[in-house]
């Protein structure tokens, strides 16, 4: 009796495995997403991906530019732009924005602020420990950078809080730098344009660097975010009004070639975010609960698991309370009530 043949897990996983293998040919990338040689393109490449991408731009900036933050090119005022932006979606920080900028208008304003100054107006937009972040870089400007925040990679770098992305933003869209900004929109177009495979932190990086064209910092930079926010999104990607279908999309050509490599590179590429938890009910509902109720007033002891929305678990109130303590958010009087520190 002849032995069937096996339609199983393994045999797929080793085809595609063969057939992973054989997209890398030629490829600058390893098949971990870090890169193995030279990532440089053609120059007729860049040059088409150029073009139709900024004459896409032209109009499609047009309600982006309103964004308040897209209008200045002060460093400060950016570099406070990307801190709130981080994990907070754009309607919400744009009126915070404002209000911040025009409370806080140099790192000295902010440094010689209180905390509780900084937190009523930062209370809202989530993961509140950026704003002690920033006061604390507004701080360092002012005894380190004679109150100017520093035009150079290292030095934002070191500044609280200041990750590669943000110290990249802030010397691309305040100073015009040639740096490749890698943020989830960009890092999508990244990994599905230019390479259509999966980038690791240091291949995303080297290769948005290597792309930005020389003097277009700020404007390559922020048309590749549009493109990732308007057209090219996680789900549901708008492949028939993308500017680069049109033979520089090597993801869309791949698909449309009927290719039997169809995974998108962008789900697990480096600065392409990932679903969050679910927020309702979480400690960090909580967290925002006991903050707000902080800037009305005192919390008394008692009433902590109730300002934080768990009045059946008082110990679950305590031990986030206590972690806002922790990292500066809370303090504890003697008696065991909260407020603002």
């Amino acid at each position: 009796m002849a032995k069937p043949t096996t339609v199983g897990t393994s045999v797929f996983r080793r085809e595609r495995s063969s057939r992973t293998d054989a997209s890398l040919r030629g490829s600058p990338f390893g098949a971990n997403g870090e890169p193995t040689g030279s990532i440089a393109e053609g120059p007729d490449e860049n040059a088409l991906r150029r073009e139709l991408l900024y004459g896409w731009w032209e109009s499609a900036r047009v309600s982006r530019d309103r964004l308040p933050w897209r209008t200045t090119r002060d460093p400060w005022f950016t570099l406070i732009a990307e801190l709130m932006l981080a994990q907070t979606q754009v309607e919400r920080v744009a009126p915070r924005f404002l209000r911040f900028i025009d409370r806080f208008p140099t790192p000295h304003s902010l440094a010689v602020s209180t905390p509780r100054e900084v937190l009523e107006l930062w209370v809202g937009l989530g993961y509140n420990r950026r704003a002690l972040y920033l006061q604390e870089s507004a701080k360092q400007i002012e005894e380190r950078f004679e109150g100017v925040v520093p035009h150079s990679l290292s030095g934002l770098l070191s500044l609280p809080g200041v990750g590669p992305y943000t110290a990249r933003a802030v010397l691309a869209f305040a100073f015009g730098d040639d740096v490749g900004v890698v943020d989830t929109n960009t890092g999508r177009v990244l990994a599905r344009a230019f390479v259509n495979h999966l980038l690791a932190p240091s291949g995303a990086q080297a290769l948005a660097d290597a792309v930005v064209p020389g003097g277009e910092g700020r404007k390559w930079n922020l048309a590749l975010m549009d493109l990732g926010s308007l057209v090219c999104r996680l789900r549901e990607p708008d492949c028939a009004h993308c500017p680069l279908r049109a033979g520089s999309c090597r993801f869309y050509g791949a698909r449309r070639e009927g290719s039997i490599e169809s995974d998108d590179p962008a789900r697990s590429s480096h600065g392409v975010s990932r679903p969050q938890a679910r927020f309702a009910g979480s400690d960090r509902e909580g967290r925002g609960r006991l903050l707000r109720a902080a800037i009305a007033g005192t919390i008394v002891r008692e009433d902590l698991a109730a300002a934080a929305g768990w009045p059946e678990e008082p110990l679950r109130a305590e031990r986030v309370a206590a972690r806002l303590v922790v990292e500066g958010l809370l303090a504890q009087s003697h008696s065991g009530d909260y407020q603002l520190p």
